[in-house]
């Protein structure tokens, strides 16, 4: 990052001059969100802009997928989130001059963004035309505790002379967050065919239904053409200024504003508060949410602007209290980590009713869809700091029940199946290969539902909700996978696709396997601990869900009998049963430019080789580790990292926690720096669609996880640590069945203690600790293994294959061919 334009502050992200050339990217940057509304952080002028985007999580239009050839399941319909109209206009005019700022003479300028308080802040000086210096003041916030509520304000003084001074506070429905003044901005160019970037309308999808100025409130209607979603939007205002003002209301279909105007004198300021309430439905008609909006409004002016930003505080303040990471002894790693702990709560905070989308409410990129990103890389973070979140995603995963069975009955499978991606439940995953075929889904909802319940110990969820998730998640595998003799029984799970989506429809995807296996036993232990626990509950259930005890025995013994690869001659776990067939893809001999290779390359060429989108083995290595010995974890990581692109960016994070693990600590925190400043730094050159929320959640995990060792297997916290030698100290938080846990590790030592609730009996690198109100510290005599530089491809890939054949690094005549 470039450090005199963005400084390093610890609790603030703060741009010092203004330019157009990465606009895109500001604009994801700097915004502002809740997880049920977000704001683009475009300038309060809105000119110049890359694409101005207002989000309603879930608010989306349908459109039917035309597939060139058509076969039996394929998805049928597409979902694309909305770009909502949009109410962050504030333009400014003095002496009917326009704020462009681009092309104004700027004498001063700062944008912040204050983590702590969850406000987006401009302060400038411009000198007009005809010399007159004019100080604006701008905030954006949208309300953690007020859901549907956005407030702005905007404060203009003049400086040297008088001058009139004209306000206009625009809602705008611009569904393409294109407007006169975007072709200016240069941004981040879009990448053709680029599937992570939204799919644009090829036709206007929100029909006006209402529009409305009710004495100076503007109010406005929607209705979704396909998905007949509606949407209302209401605006309020109050003027503050030491003399007399003029106004006026103009509604159009799509477009209406408020036009203040008033003769400024110097230094006397003319401020104007605009309140912005959105509600959604999928079923409500528009007029029945704009009298939500009006329920809103008049709250939010009963209260008043300051009110509202002290709430806006507190609930931050409780929020760091809880979240929270320090990091002692590097001060842009500390700024960058709070700011992707910023963007968790402002993609899941207030999205209840709701999945948590991958870019948040920041963007539409990936359309706005749910993945397994929420599971995997988001709600580890909730479940250990604010569990509610994380079971309210649970919850919605739960409501998606019906239509994951209907998928499974299309897939010819038994229980459920949920969609790759999705919004409203459907599968919307056009290309099956990389989406449907990534069955793991299943086993990863599971895995986040058996995490929540054991951290939490919430019996009541896992006695409805999570029994029910896991019984049916338990019979996709039973039925998909079949049993094969060849001396012994094992069952075999074939034409799947692990996370990896470099290789596709493969059998015995080891990281679907084991995900599997463990989906399985804790399906049957829930079968088990209900049954005990509530005899006359578990009866009902039983009849509802047509549910035996032999059923679940049976699942143990799928699990027992899972394949899981081994290759006894490289000593590592192939991805697949078929992996080490196939070519290494030579990565060193890959131009840049040819990078990320899914954009470069047909999927074919791609899927004939070892080559790695992102890490598929490692994850298992993680998410499962229990399963593995240091040994394997080791030569499994070393094997792979070396064909790894991470063309992903839920690679890095992963490959950082193993990294420091087996003991490669540089690599571990090279991965860390890749993940953290994904968006900060745009390293994948696509910030500008939104934030890369999986990334933030995934650097929490890194952190918690990787340097600071904590994993929860069997029910038991333990920690194994390993401080980065650059770093002082690392401190965060655990919540851990009604106990609050407070880690600070040193270089020689950890101290843990509990802040609030019962002791905790925890363990440090085998030794049983316990943990109460007084801080326990625990030496540590070193950081653990300790590996210099970074695998060596050859070390295994230059080693023989099951066959004989010798497997080599060297560019193979096909892909060096492509390349």
């Amino acid at each position: 990052m470039d450090r005199v334009r963005f400084p390093v502050e610890p609790w603030r992200l703060v741009e010092t001059s203004f330019t157009t050339h990465d606009l895109g990217t500001t604009e994801t940057l700097f915004a502002v969100g809740n997880g049920y509304l977000g704001m683009r952080g475009t300038t309060a002028e809105g000119r110049p802009s890359h694409a101005h985007g207002t989000y309603v999580n879930g608010f989306h239009e349908t459109w039917p997928i035309r597939h060139p050839e058509e076969a039996f399941g394929f998805a049928e319909v597409g979902q694309t989130i909305v770009n909502a109209p949009d109410a962050t206009v504030l333009r400014l005019y003095v002496d009917d001059e326009p704020l462009v700022l681009d092309v104004a003479d700027l004498v001063t300028y700062e944008r912040a963004l204050d983590l702590a308080g969850g406000v987006l802040a401009t302060e400038l000086v411009w000198r007009t035309p005809s010399g007159n210096r004019v100080r604006v003041r701008s905030r954006r916030m949208v309300s953690a505790t007020a859901r549907h509520l956005a407030v702005m304000t905007l404060e203009v003084t003049v400086l040297d002379a008088p001058a009139p001074v004209v306000v206009s506070s625009h809602v705008i429905n611009r569904e393409d967050g294109a407007d006169e003044y975007s072709a200016r901005a240069t941004g981040t160019a879009p990448v053709r065919d680029d599937p992570r970037r939204s799919r644009p309308f090829d036709e206007r999808v929100l029909e006006p239904r209402l529009a409305r100025d009710e004495d100076g409130r503007i109010v406005l209607g929607y209705r979704c053409v396909r998905s007949r979603m509606t949407l209302a939007v209401a605006a309020d205002h109050e003027i503050s200024t030491a003399g007399e003002h003029e106004q006026h209301v103009e509604v159009g279909p799509d477009d209406a504003k408020l036009v203040v105007s008033v003769r400024a004198q110097p230094g006397r300021p003319l401020t104007v508060t605009k309140y912005v309430a959105y509600h959604t439905s999928r079923s409500v008609p528009a007029r029945e949410l704009a009298d939500r909006c009006r329920r809103t409004l008049d709250r939010a002016r009963a209260d008043g602007v300051d009110t509202l930003l002290a709430d806006q505080r507190a609930w931050f303040d409780a929020y760091w209290s809880r979240s929270d990471v320090q990091v002692d002894g590097d001060p842009q790693a500390q700024q960058a980590v709070r700011w992707n702990l910023f963007q968790l709560a402002q993609a899941a905070a207030r999205a209840e009713g709701n999945g948590i989308p991958a870019k948040g409410v920041t963007g539409s990129g990936y359309e706005g869809h749910y993945f397994w990103d929420t599971e995997i890389y988001v709600l580890p973070f909730f479940t250990y700091t604010t569990p509610q979140v994380a079971r309210n995603a649970l919850r919605f995963r739960h409501t998606m029940l019906p239509a994951a069975r209907r998928r499974a009955r299309e897939m010819t499978q038994d229980g459920a199946l949920f969609p790759w991606r999705t919004i409203n439940g459907e599968e919307a995953s056009a290309y099956y290969a990389a989406g449907t075929a990534q069955y793991h889904i299943d086993a990863d909802v599971a895995h986040a539902v058996g995490t929540y319940v054991d951290v939490t110990g919430d019996e009541e969820f896992s006695d409805r909700e999570g029994l029910e998730i896991l019984v049916e998640t338990a019979r996709l595998w039973a039925d998909l996978g079949f049993w094969r003799g060849d001396g012994e029984q094992s069952f075999h799970i074939h034409g799947v696709t692990g996370p990896d989506e470099y290789t596709t429809v493969v059998n015995d995807n080891l990281f679907t396997n084991v995900m599997a296996r463990s989906n399985l036993r804790r399906a049957a232990q829930a079968v088990r601990d209900v049954a005990a626990r509530r005899p006359e509950w578990f009866g009902r259930q039983c009849a509802r869900l047509g549910l035996s005890t032999g059923e679940a025995a049976e699942w143990e013994r799928v699990a027992d009998a899972l394949a899981v690869p081994y290759d006894p001659h490289l000593g590592i776990h192939p991805q697949d049963s078929q992996f080490h067939e196939r070519e290494v893809w030579d990565l060193a001999g890959t131009p840049e430019d040819r990078r990320p290779l899914f954009l470069h390359y047909h999927p074919l060429v791609i899927y004939r080789f070892q080559v790695l989108k992102q890490a598929d083995v490692v994850l298992a290595l993680y998410l499962q580790g229990a399963d593995f010995t240091p040994e394997e974890k080791r030569a499994d990581f070393e094997y792979y990292d070396t064909i790894t692109t991470g063309d992903s960016t839920l690679s890095a994070v992963v490959q950082s926690i193993i990294a420091a693990e087996v003991g490669y600590q540089d690599l571990a925190l090279h991965y860390f720096h890749r993940a953290l400043y994904v968006d900060l730094a745009d390293l994948h050159a696509n910030a500008s669609d939104g934030v890369h929320v999986a990334s933030a959640g995934g650097v929490w995990s890194a952190l918690v996880g990787g340097f600071g060792g904590m994993r929860h297997h069997d029910g038991v916290l333990s920690f194994d640590p390993r401080l980065p030698t650059s770093w002082d100290a690392l401190t965060y938080r655990l919540a851990v069945r009604g106990s609050h846990l407070r880690v600070r590790l040193r270089a020689d030592a950890l101290e843990l203690v509990v802040e609030d609730g019962p002791a905790l009996t925890v363990r440090v690198r085998g030794a049983a600790v316990e943990v109460g109100g007084e801080p326990v510290v625990v030496p540590l005599a070193d950081q653990g293994p300790r590996i210099e530089g970074v695998p060596d491809p050859a070390a295994r890939l230059g080693t023989r294959r099951p066959d004989g054949t010798v497997v080599t690094a060297s560019v193979p005549h096909q892909t060096g061919r492509n390349a």
